[in-house]
């Protein structure tokens, strides 16, 4: 966004968030009645919400696996983390290189205190507070500067969280997607999904609410056409762009998202080699 907004660090306990909202339903401590208030309204129209965010969740941790191990990435940069749960980006990537360089951006302070308080120890991940927007201040900050060297190939996450953001020629999610792939290597990857449905009802309800419980801070859910064209220039690893329950799931017995009324839909793509 190119913003110069600052952002608060004052927690409102009153007011819900996406992450504490996200937390909840993974089964963290990390939220307030005002969450979770808004989750059991959620859940009225679209009961599906808690086995979705779980399928997000290990859809981000089969990524970060799948990366790590078959193509060699050692640098992430994870766009709206939310809140520590048990297998974060970094865990998961260092299990399989402990020298790999994880930063996570988020806009929300309660991620800062408690993201700062569990990677204190660890030198090679950091936790920065931006809106995901403003790719200047994120590329240009000292903790990136220090973890992430950009003339290498990194995965730049961006997992679930552009419905958070609304439509801009400058900072929708098509505008940080082209913004943020012209700064990086060839080879680098970009892990992209969004809460998407068919159905307009539930498009506008979800919207609507979520706009006005998270006080304006909300984008939109959209249609699975909008996700491809974040996609653009970029070879989209198979399966392609998918549910993201049914992404190179562990078995065939995975937990899949049975439900459709809204899905989390996306996948990954690579910048080429060459250009």
């Amino acid at each position: 966004m190119q913003s110069e907004k600052r952002l608060s660090t004052e927690i409102d306990a009153n007011v819900p968030t996406a992450a504490r909202m996200y937390d909840y339903y993974l089964g963290g401590k990390d939220n307030y009645a005002a969450d979770r208030a808004a989750c059991e309204e959620l859940d009225k129209v679209v009961p599906s919400t808690r086995r979705l965010a779980l399928n997000n969740r290990r859809f981000l941790q089969r990524v970060v696996r799948t990366l790590s191990e078959e193509y060699g990435i050692r640098q992430y940069l994870d766009h709206g983390s939310g809140l520590p749960t048990q297998d974060n980006v970094h865990q998961v990537a260092q299990r399989i290189d402990p020298t790999a360089h994880v930063v996570y951006v988020d806009n929300d302070p309660m991620v800062l205190v408690h993201g700062r308080a569990l990677l204190e120890q660890d030198e090679r991940t950091s936790v920065i507070h931006a809106d995901m927007r403003d790719t200047d201040l994120i590329f240009d900050h000292p903790d990136t500067k220090r973890l992430i060297d950009f003339s290498e190939p990194v995965c730049v996450l961006f997992n679930s969280v552009f419905h958070c953001i609304p439509d801009s020629d400058t900072d929708g999610p098509l505008a940080v997607a082209r913004r943020v792939r012209e700064r990086l290597a060839p080879g680098s990857f970009m892990v992209m999904c969004q809460l998407v449905s068919e159905d307009a009802e539930v498009r506008d309800f979800v919207t609507d609410f979520m706009d006005q419980a998270t006080q304006g801070h909300w984008g939109r859910v959209r249609e699975p056409k909008d996700v491809t064209t974040y996609f653009e220039d970029l070879e989209i690893l198979e399966p392609g762009l998918v549910e993201v329950s049914t992404w190179r799931p562990d078995t065939e017995v995975a937990p899949r998202q049975l439900s459709h009324e809204w899905i989390e839909f996306g996948g990954v793509g690579r910048l080429p080699l060459a250009r």
